[in-house]
C-alpha cells in the first residue's frame, strides 16, 4: 500500500510510524494545518455584510453585557405584547423587551404603550405609540449598537411570524425562561424575519439582566418636545414662587439677581387609599415596617433634612384623588411652602393629557428638583433615584454618605440621621432590577 509523502518523510528521519511518539507528532501537525486553514473563516464570521450584523448564536449570556461591541441585526425583529400599567412599570417592561431582543440579536419592533392606567380591565386599556411619548430617532441614536428599535414598515414579510409562548406559573423558572430565549436565538430560527412573543406583559417576564444594563436603556429614553415643554412650564412656575418667597425675605438687589436659580424640593407623596392598603398588606407579608408612611411622618422627616435651605418650595407629586384634600398642604415645617399641580394652577392643563403623559410630566419635574424625597417601595421613586444616581456618578460622586451632593435623594419611609429621611443612591452593581421593580428597605447612600 502506498504511503503519503509525509509518511515517507518521517521514515527518512528514522521515525517508526507504528511508534506512539511518531503518531503524536503527526496528529499535532495535522491539528496545526487545520487551524491555519480554518482560522480566517472563523474570524470573518464576525464581519459586517450589507449593513446586517451577525452575532454568534451560541455566545454565552454574560457576553451580552453593556461592554460588548457587537451590533444588532436590522433585518431580524422581535415583537412583544402591549406594555401596560404605570409609567415606570412600562419603562421597565420596555427595557426588558429591549434587552430580550438584544439577547436574541434582533431589532425590537416599536411596541405600544398604554395611555390609561388599568390593572385588570385589559379591554379598557388605551394604546399609545411609543413615539408619542419618547423620541424614536433619539432613542436609536443614543442606544446605537446596544439595542435597536424598528417600525413595522421595516418588515418585508408581515405575515410569516414565528410565535413563542411565554411560560407561567411556578414551574416556569428563570433558568427555563433563559433557556427558551437562547434556544430561539440559534441559526435554526434565523429563517424567520420576525419572532413574536405572546403571553404576559413584559414587566412580568423573568429578569436576567443587571441594573447597569437597564440603566443603559433608560438613558436613551428622551421625552418628546411637547411633554418637555409642559414640564418646563411647571418647573418655571415652581421657581417663580420660590423667587417670590426669597424676595419677600430680602430687599437686597444682589439677591434679586439669583431668583431664577432658587432651588425646590420634590416629594413623591404616596398616601392615597389604594397605596396604603397595598403597603400595609406588603408589610404584613414581608414582616417589615418601613414601607408605609403617614402624611405627618413625611412632613416631619422632610422638615428634618440636614442642610435644607429655607424658604423652599415643596412640590408634591400626588395622586389626583389627593388634590381635593387640603390637609396635605397644612402642617409643614416653617419655611417649607407646599404646592401641588392644582395650587400651581396646572390641574386643568394636566387633565388635557392621558394618565401616562401626566405621569411623565410629574416624573420630569421630580427628576429636575434640587432635592427629591420618595418612597423606596415605589417604582416611580426608585427610577428617579436611579436617574439621579447616574447623574452623580457622571460627576464622579459614588457615595452621598456624610457629604453634600448636588442632587441629593432621600427615602422618607426609612428613618435616617437627625430624624430625617434616609439618603438614597441606587446600587448600580445590582445583579437584577428586583429591588427597583418591587422595592426594598435595604438602601444605602
Amino acid at each position: 500500500m502506498d504511503r503519503s509523502p509525509y509518511c515517507k518523510h518521517f521514515r527518512s528521519l528514522g521515525c517508526n510510524l507504528n511508534s506512539i511518539a511518531c503518531k503524536c507528532v503527526v496528529l499535532v501537525i495535522i491539528a496545526l494545518v487545520i487551524r491555519v486553514v480554518l482560522l480566517p473563516t472563523y474570524s470573518s464570521f464576525y464581519g459586517t455584510e450589507q449593513n446586517k450584523l451577525v452575532l454568534v448564536s451560541n455566545l454565552s449570556f454574560s457576553s451580552l453585557s453593556a461592554s460588548t461591541n457587537f451590533g444588532i441585526r436590522k433585518d431580524k425583529f422581535l415583537e412583544v405584547p402591549q406594555i401596560v400599567w404605570g409609567l415606570n412599570n412600562q419603562k421597565i417592561a420596555f427595557a426588558r423587551a429591549c434587552l430580550t431582543a438584544r439577547l436574541m440579536n434582533r431589532t425590537l419592533l416599536m411596541p405600544s404603550l398604554s395611555a390609561s392606567l388599568f390593572y385588570k380591565e385589559v379591554e379598557l386599556l388605551k394604546p399609545i405609540s411609543f413615539d408619542k411619548v419618547f423620541k424614536f430617532d433619539k432613542f436609536n441614536s443614543l442606544c446605537d449598537g446596544y439595542v435597536q428599535l424598528g417600525k413595522y414598515s421595516d418588515l418585508k414579510n408581515q405575515t410569516g411570524m414565528f410565535e413563542i409562548q411565554k411560560g407561567s406559573g411556578r414551574r416556569w423558572t428563570p433558568e427555563r425562561d433563559l433557556d427558551q430565549l437562547k434556544q430561539h436565538s440559534k441559526d435554526l430560527y434565523d429563517e424567520h424575519e420576525t419572532i413574536r412573543i405572546v403571553g404576559k406583559n413584559p414587566f412580568l417576564w423573568h429578569d436576567h439582566w443587571p441594573v447597569k444594563d437597564y440603566a443603559r436603556v433608560f438613558e436613551c429614553l428622551v421625552l418628546v418636545d411637547e411633554i418637555m415643554r409642559e414640564a418646563n412650564r411647571v418647573v418655571s412656575r415652581i421657581r417663580e414662587i420660590g423667587a417670590e418667597q426669597v424676595s419677600s425675605k430680602s430687599e437686597s438687589a444682589e439677591n434679586s439677581l439669583l431668583l431664577k436659580s432658587v432651588p425646590y424640593v420634590a416629594v413623591h407623596m404616596r398616601i392615597e387609599l389604594d397605596w396604603m392598603i397595598h403597603c400595609k398588606n406588603l408589610e404584613r407579608r414581608l414582616n417589615i415596617t418601613e414601607i408605609c408612611s403617614s402624611k405627618e411622618e413625611i412632613m416631619e422627616r422632610v422638615g428634618n433634612i440636614v442642610g435644607l435651605k429655607t424658604p423652599a418650595v415643596v412640590y408634591l407629586a400626588v395622586a389626583d384623588s389627593l388634590l381635593q384634600d387640603p390637609s396635605i398642604l397644612n402642617g409643614w415645617k416653617k419655611g417649607l411652602v407646599p404646592f401641588e399641580k392644582k395650587k400651581l394652577g396646572f390641574d386643568a392643563r394636566y387633565k388635557k393629557f392621558p394618565y401616562l403623559i401626566q405621569s411623565a410630566i410629574d416624573y420630569e419635574v421630580c427628576l429636575r428638583a434640587d432635592v427629591f424625597v420618595g418612597n423606596s417601595f415605589s417604582t416611580f421613586s426608585s427610577l428617579i433615584a436611579l436617574d439621579r444616581t447616574q447623574k452623580l456618578i457622571k460627576m464622579g460622586v459614588n457615595s452621598s454618605c456624610g457629604v453634600d451632593v448636588r442632587w441629593p435623594t432621600y427615602a422618607y419611609n426609612i428613618l435616617g440621621g437627625s430624624k430625617g429621611p434616609q439618603k438614597w443612591m441606587t446600587n448600580m452593581a445590582g445583579s437584577s432590577l428586583k429591588e427597583i421593580s418591587y422595592g426594598s428597605n435595604q438602601i444605602s447612600c
